[in-house]
């Protein structure tokens, strides 16, 4: 063989080797965003679901503590402001999601002084469509977290995939930013 036929190949195989190499990163960079995107929608998923329980809630307990209108119209009124809050997976900026997670928190709170509220009415406590509400609500925070969990996992993988050499030349390339996680509340720790 000819040395120029042997450097033709070479270069070939080379050209090949690095075009191989792009598009499985790029696909895998690709694959890892929609990873997130999809437990992006989970959480949101989630969160409507506890959002879609308010009602009934509210509805259980006015009947029992009609009194109580203040508490129940903040816990419609932080529905309301959670349910207008949305964040694009694509637009995961740690502003936003604080924002999503303030509307959210604010939404937890006035849950939870509803549910303290209802200490107050034993015979609300003993109502069983009120008490399967609260079960429901309960498995639904616990979803939450869950979810939460694996967004923020997800996040990671993908955060770490777009910072490691080689990958992080490609990402920049092709504009891939790293996405936000989702952090404990202030004063959580305590």
């Amino acid at each position: 063989m000819k040395k120029g036929t042997i450097v033709g190949i070479s270069v070939a195989v080379v050209v090949l080797a690095i075009f191989f190499w792009f598009k499985s990163t790029y696909n895998g960079l690709v694959r890892m965003d929609e990873q997130v995107s999809a437990a992006w929608s989970q959480v949101e998923n989630v969160y409507q679901r506890r959002a879609d329980l308010i009602p009934n809630l509210v509805a259980t307990v006015k009947g029992y503590a009609a009194h109580e209108s203040a508490t129940l119209e903040q816990v419609v009124a932080a529905r309301s402001r959670a349910t207008q809050v949305s964040v694009n997976a694509d637009q995961l900026t740690p502003e936003k999601l604080a924002q999503f997670q303030e509307a959210q928190g604010e939404l937890g709170s006035a849950l939870g002084r509803l549910m303290m509220l209802t200490e107050s009415y034993p015979d609300l406590k003993a109502n069983q469509n009120f008490s399967e509400l609260q079960a429901e609500l309960s498995g639904t925070e616990n979803r939450i977290t869950v979810e939460r969990k694996k967004f923020n996992e997800a996040a990671r993988a993908y955060n770490t995939a777009i910072r490691t050499f080689p990958r992080n030349v490609l990402a920049n390339l092709f504009g891939f930013t790293q996405k936000s996680y989702f952090e404990a509340q202030s004063g959580a720790e305590t």
